[in-house]
């Protein structure tokens, strides 16, 4: 860690502080509905400033948010989702008093959504002065402030306080105008989509705040607010009067004109960027995925030419999809686009940029996966068939693996568990306290060939049930010798899951059998994984059987690099494989970068399994033998990779 000598300016930590409104958007899933009549909402993050620090952030600024939250689940959402997206939280206030504002959003129609917010004495309109801190906001290298926080006085006065700070140690100020007639009491509940109501008291306001500015950023009717004109050419004029800030003038689908410097008779005199047609579906959100990729880009000093074309592409990518926040790219997904652009106008539609957004946006970081598996149903029914125990007496146990997994992980990362629905309900819920890394959950009727899912073909209604962060399972025996028709049969199940998977936001992991239906060679298992790459299937994780040879894991592993560089990777499956031939596969495993570790069950397990359903011992020297044998393949595969306990 670097050593900040005394008497020295360690510089600024952050490049943008955002400060406003923060809200938790209740977006409409049924699309061309009336508000009335939608069933079913999708939860995100929302508010103009929240909305631009977590789209910053995205595309590789640190960003910060100053806001307030109520003390309540709605505001530790917004709290706990900006620091997954990687934005600093140190200035969100938490409001013991009111509520986290709500706006509930539909998309009617193309570029027509109707909003209601829910702002009544909200948290974040109660921001004053004293949650201003001198420190924090030098601590970055430019403030956003944001039109609605001037409409009361309590927030006007932070904002202004903010600006203060920022221009007495050099620091920018951005200007989003961000003018919502309602929220200025101009305009009904119900007419939250309005866009401009000539306020002279609005205009007023705005203009105090003109000559602070660096940058002020605006659609048309938001340029004739801030600066009380009639005309948009007029308001462009009226803005240079009183500030010399660089302007940008959004304008829809016609993309953006930036004037840094005198403003001409000629509206269209300024700088241009690279335009996107692409097909408008929800237009909400689309001007703070423009001001993320503007400053991106002005922040780090490219042209403004470059600048406009950024935020230009981030818009687009906002209006083809339909949430705000979690629809904005990263700097990967805007990198990508900018180099191949896409052969859909629908950015939503396209395959490639999904899978860069989805992968890149995957918050937590895996590197080191130990699982204990207990997702087994039929293996543990035969030995209470055989012993004649009810099967009850399996969901008991179940816990009780959870219990010994949690023990070695002793709250460490890297260790996970896979527990089936049938029998681990009650183990899910004794998982979710134990801080486990990662939890898996199956899909596939046991023993199936080919495929099925367990409990409902229709997979996608049973997924919405499940929690964000459990990854979805699937074990399919498949081998690249299948006959044809059968290897059809469970390529489409393997692809509609897939496709489920992505639509409600789940990882998939994807585990292979392929020893049980032909011979093992070399190149099995990575022609078959090949097979699946082709049909557009890329599971986060592939769990894979032991292989014969170096060889083999190398094949494997060029076989991802290839496919999808953005795999989280490989862990290795046991088939009820004795721990030194697990230990050996351990090591053979070294020539294959991607394979991050293992997810075994029968061998720790079983014998366990048996002497407490049969009565011999007792919960607790079932969940020590358990633990024991999960510690010894945990100390061994962290023994291979040089890492110890």
């Amino acid at each position: 860690m670097a050593v900040t000598q005394p008497g020295t300016n360690p510089g600024p930590s952050l490049d943008v502080i955002a400060i406003g409104r923060s809200s938790v958007d209740l977006y409409g899933q049924q699309i061309g509905s009336k508000l009335e009549n939608i069933a079913s909402f999708a939860k995100s993050v929302g508010g103009c400033p929240a909305n631009i620090a977590i789209g910053t952030a995205r595309l590789g600024l640190k960003s910060g948010l100053i806001t307030r939250v109520g003390d309540e689940q709605m505001g530790r959402f917004i709290r706990e989702q900006s620091a997954r997206e990687g934005v600093a939280t140190d200035g969100i206030v938490t409001d013991k008093e009111r509520l986290t504002a709500l706006v509930l959003l539909a998309v009617e129609a193309e570029g027509v959504s109707p909003t209601i917010f829910y702002r009544s004495d909200c948290a974040d309109m109660a921001l004053e002065e004293t949650d201003i801190d001198e420190a924090y906001i030098k601590s970055s290298r430019s403030v956003l402030v944001s039109g609605t926080h001037f409409s009361r006085p309590n927030t006007e006065a932070a904002q202004r306080k903010a600006i203060r700070i920022a221009k007495a140690n050099g620091r920018k100020v951005v200007f989003d105008i961000d003018y919502r007639p309602n929220l200025w009491g101009l305009a009904g509940h119900a007419e939250g989509f309005e866009r401009y109501v000539k306020s002279d008291r609005v205009s007023s306001k705005m203009k105090e705040t003109l000559p602070d500015c660096d940058l002020i950023i605006g659609t048309e009717e938001e340029i004739l607010i801030a600066s009380g004109a009639d005309d948009v050419l007029g308001a462009l004029k009226e803005i240079r009067r009183l500030s010399p800030a660089t302007i940008v003038l959004k304008r829809g689908a016609m993309g953006c004109i930036v004037y840094d410097g005198p403003i001409s008779d000629d509206l269209e005199a300024g700088i241009v960027g690279e335009g996107f047609p692409i097909e408008v579906f929800n237009v909400l959100g689309a001007g703070d995925a423009f001001m993320s990729g503007f400053l991106r880009g002005w922040l780090k000093g490219e042209p403004l030419k470059t600048c406009a074309t950024w935020a230009n592409a981030c818009g687009a990518f906002a209006v083809s999809r339909l949430l705000c926040s979690p629809e904005y790219p990263t700097w990967a997904e805007l990198d990508f686009f900018l180099k191949n652009g896409s052969k859909h106008r629908a950015l939503r539609k396209d395959e490639a940029i999904n899978h860069i957004h989805w992968a890149s946006n995957r918050k937590d970081d895996i590197p080191l996966l130990m699982a204990l598996a207990i997702d087994h149903r039929s293996q543990l029914t035969s030995v209470c068939d055989e012993l004649g125990v009810d099967y009850k007496q399996i969901v008991a146990f179940k816990r009780l693996a959870v219990e010994a997994a949690a023990r070695v992980a002793d709250g460490r990362g890297g260790y996970g568990m896979l527990i089936d629905e049938r029998f681990g309900r009650d183990a899910f819920f004794d998982a979710a306290t134990k801080n486990f890394s990662w939890i898996g959950r199956p899909v596939e009727l046991p023993g199936s060939k080919p495929l099925r899912f367990e409990f409902s073909q229709d997979i996608g209604s049973q997924l919405v049930e499940w929690p964000l962060d459990h990854c979805i399972k699937c074990l399919c025996f498949y081998h690249p010798d299948d006959p044809a028709e059968l290897k059809s049969e469970q390529q489409e199940k393997l692809r509609t899951l897939f496709e489920a998977a992505r639509k409600v936001g789940r990882e998939l992991l994807v585990e292979i059998i392929a020893s049980k239906n032909g011979p093992l060679t070399d190149d099995t298992i990575s022609t078959a994984m090949e097979e699946l790459y082709a049909l557009g299937i890329k599971p986060d994780w592939w769990k894979l059987e032991p292989q014969a040879s170096s060889a083999a894991w190398k094949k494997i592993d060029a076989v991802i690099a290839r496919n999808d560089p953005w795999c989280r990777g490989i862990v290795l499956l046991g088939l009820e494989a004795p721990a030194d031939e697990l230990v050996k596969g351990f090591e053979a495993t070294l020539a294959a970068p991607s394979v991050k570790g293992f997810a075994v069950g029968r061998t720790i397990f079983s014998d366990a399994a048996r002497a407490w359903l049969s009565g011999k011992i007792d919960d607790e020297q079932a969940v020590t033998d358990m633990a024991g044998r999960f510690r010894e393949l945990t100390e061994a595969w962290l023994k291979t990779r040089g890492l110890g306990s």
